[in-house]
């Protein structure tokens, strides 16, 4: 008979007998990259030296955020470990030292205190001497909370010295941004200097000149379209500048591509920085008088003078729209709602203004004056139309709604029953798991001890270790039915109330179309397509009558 734990050194071992899964966590920052103290691989080494020597851990895996701050933790590769922590990936997570986890004390607190004993996932900082099983730890309690507060009080520090030397190499005349102005390249021996980008430069001067002659933003922007040439985004990825497909676009100019770069004093030869600083990880507008301008600091690409006659003019039109006035707008209920079945584009809402005729408002597509002749194929509907036939296909969506809602409102009973029986098979699926890893710990004493042989032992083990995982994948399996269906029931009744009251004579509001609509797409025949908010909801209703019914 295998005895129980004894209270020795073995006894840990014993305890633990069955494999810990555990992670590795490695954070450098662009200031740790100065030093070799935090490389990636050192931290990797001092972690599997650690692991090497507690034969109850096994490594499944290493998460590494490489240039990332430790005062946010909108990390890419640790959002994917909490992901795999919440999906029962993981049993323990393991970092050189509290400062790889975080340099904010409290958020850091959080997933020492809160988040992974929530999950049930051990935490172990191996230069610390800290690990959340050890009650014991030396650097626990009060030591824990001033490591961390060190921790964020650095970060801090560094964090100054780096908006300081930034504001530094502006003054000099420095450019700091990460990618040059659209026009200019980084010079090859200097990447804080900037040169004319041959190319780009044309299409700078020739957007400026006809800005000069007083045509339009929207003109300019067909024009550039029409000539097919790539906008700053395109040509970007073109040069290997920019390769996130989230930063390439649409592949087309803009209105507001084409009024940043007039606003871009830049392109004046002067150095202007400091438009803008970091407020709450936002950056938020700084006065002008506050803005850092170094004059002469690179070639021009535009005159001071047409610079500022454009800019003049630009301010002129703008101070005479806003001196004429304009009627306002009927509330546009359907903002970000709705695009052309064409080209993908909002519809752009518009006054129709008509002789001895009530004013009206039409939704039309812009692609083809905005963008280029041709990009569309026109979509045109007015207001009234959409209104009425959007309540005519909320309505009959509904009332199929209703029926299904109203269907598992009855069968409360039944879905009560069935979230009972999954928290029973919950209940003894983890008594089983308990007596399983108790037989393996047994088991471990057992060869320790001599009573049983090396391949009775791995025999046995791999008997129950597959009885465990049978039954954790089983208990999984229950967890999210039982969670699934909890949810199903909030949302249904969340749901219910939503539409509840909603008739012919209810009248659409900018808040109910937000609330119950995602998209509405529209052809240029007027035919109207409404993805709406409660879709998934549908589906959930036809799945939760199946689980009755079944």
């Amino acid at each position: 008979m295998a005895r129980k734990s004894r209270k020795t050194e073995n006894a840990v071992v014993i305890e633990t007998a069955s494999h810990i899964r555990t992670v590795l966590y490695i954070r450098l920052s662009v200031e740790d990259m100065k030093g070799r103290g935090n490389s990636l691989d050192s931290q990797k080494n001092i972690m599997e030296q650690y692991i090497a020597l507690k034969p109850d851990f096994k490594e499944y895996g290493v998460y590494i955020d490489n240039g990332a701050t430790g005062t946010t933790f909108e990390r890419p590769d640790f959002k994917r470990m909490l992901s795999d922590i919440e999906a029962g990936k993981i049993d323990c997570v393991m970092v050189k030292d509290l400062s790889r986890l975080g340099r904010n004390a409290i958020d850091t607190g959080y997933y020492i205190e809160k988040y992974f004993p929530l999950h049930n996932v051990r935490f172990i900082s191996v230069n610390d001497n800290f690990d959340t099983d050890d009650k014991n730890s030396p650097s626990g309690g009060v030591i824990l909370h001033l490591k961390n507060m060190i921790n964020e009080a650095y970060a801090i520090d560094i964090s100054r010295k780096i908006k300081a030397q930034a504001q530094q190499s502006m003054k000099a005349g420095d450019y700091i941004g990460a990618r040059p102005p659209y026009g200019y390249d980084k010079a090859p021996d200097n990447c804080h200097k900037l040169i004319v980008d041959p190319v780009a430069s044309e299409v700078v001067r020739q957007i400026f000149q006809w800005a000069y002659e007083k045509i339009g933003i929207n003109d300019i922007v067909k024009r550039l379209n029409d000539a097919n040439i790539l906008p700053p985004s395109q040509y970007g990825q073109l040069k290997g500048r920019i390769t996130h497909e989230n930063l390439i676009g649409m592949g087309k100019w803009q209105t507001r591509t084409v009024a940043k770069i007039l606003a871009t004093d830049t392109y004046t030869g002067d150095m202007v920085q400091g438009k803008s600083k970091s407020v709450n990880h936002k950056q938020t507008p700084v006065p002008p008088e506050n803005w850092i301008t170094v004059r002469d600091t690179h070639k021009a690409i535009i005159s001071r003078e047409v610079f500022e006659a454009v800019k003049n003019y630009r301010e002129n039109v703008s101070a005479e729209v806003i001196r004429r006035g304009k009627t306002s707008y009927a509330e546009n209920i359907f903002k970000g709602k709705i695009f052309c079945a064409c080209c993908g584009k909002s519809l752009h809402k518009q006054r129709c203004i008509r002789k001895k005729m009530p004013e009206t408002y039409c939704y039309h597509c812009i692609s083809n004056s905005r963008i280029a002749k041709g990009t569309c194929e026109g979509t045109l509907i007015y207001e009234d139309e959409l209104r009425s036939l959007v309540m005519d296909i909320l309505l009959k969506r509904i009332e199929v709604v209703t029926g299904k809602n109203l269907f598992i409102q009855k069968n409360e009973l039944a879905l009560k029953t069935r979230l009972d029986n999954a928290k029973s098979e919950i209940s003894r699926l983890n008594q089983e798991i308990d007596k399983s890893r108790r037989y393996l710990r047994s088991l471990y004493e057992n060869l320790v001890e001599g009573i049983i042989t090396d391949g009775e032992y791995l025999d046995m083990k791999s008997a129950y270790e597959d009885k465990i995982s049978a039954a954790l994948n089983q208990s999984e399996d229950y967890d999210k039915e039982q969670a699934e269906l909890l949810t199903q029931i909030e949302r249904c009744s969340a749901f219910g109330e939503s539409i509840s009251g909603l008739s012919v004579n209810t009248e659409l509001t900018a808040e109910l179309v937000g609330k119950l609509i995602n998209r509405i797409t529209v052809d240029k025949s007027r035919n109207v397509e409404i993805e709406f908010a409660f879709e998934s909801g549908m589906e959930m209703l036809d799945e939760m009558g199946a689980v009755i019914n079944g």
